[in-house]
């Protein structure tokens, strides 16, 4: 039984980060998981998911319906029973916390 649960929250987990890679910054054109701006997704065996993420900066037009968004979508997922997501700028985020495909497609590399 054991064994399901785990596989259950880890599902869930996978498709929190698949939809994670579906929400966009309104300003850059790439996805917020590649941006960098999500620093952390877990998923507890109640199948509830705690998202950290950060903003491009403090002062971000998007500092209230990017969160939002993100909560809406991962609460979506079937299975889940809800979702919390905790901004921070602890770190600050950084062009450097980017993943590879992101700088390329901003022209970085």
């Amino acid at each position: 039984m054991e064994t399901t649960m785990q596989k259950t929250f880890m599902e869930i987990k996978d498709e929190a980060i698949t939809q994670l890679h579906m929400i966009f910054d309104p300003e850059i054109p790439v996805n917020i998981y590649d941006l960098g701006l999500i620093y952390e997704v877990n998923v507890d065996i109640d199948n509830n998911i705690q998202v950290i993420m950060t903003l491009t900066a403090p002062n971000c037009p998007a500092a209230e319906s990017l969160p939002a968004e993100v909560e809406t979508n991962l609460k979506a997922i079937e299975g889940v029973k809800s979702c919390k997501v905790e901004v921070t700028f602890d770190p600050p985020w950084d062009q450097e916390m980017m993943s590879e495909t992101a700088k390329l497609e901003l022209g970085f590399l």
